[in-house]
């Protein structure tokens, strides 16, 4: 490990690891040191942990199919890098 510090950029591509609990121990130190002084990355996490709770509640038969084409349209593209 050639530094300590952890960018915000970094902090993004690692949330969802540091969410599910599967960061090694001194990423996870990383993380921590890195949110307990950035108020926009803490407020990041904190926002991911409230999108990742509300759409774990969301069952398929509550999103109107119209949304839901559009939504798999949306990932699709993106997947593809055009969206």
């Amino acid at each position: 490990m050639s530094r300590i510090a952890l960018t915000c950029e970094e902090l993004a591509e690692l949330v969802t690891d540091y969410l599910e609990g599967a960061l090694p121990r001194w990423q996870r130190l990383r993380f921590r040191l890195h949110i307990a002084g950035c108020r926009d990355c803490t407020h990041y996490v904190e926002q991911m942990r409230t999108t990742i709770a509300v759409t774990g509640r969301i069952r398929a038969e509550d999103i109107a199919p119209e949304v839901r084409d559009e939504l798999l349209a949306a990932f699709r593209g993106w997947k593809a890098g055009s969206g």
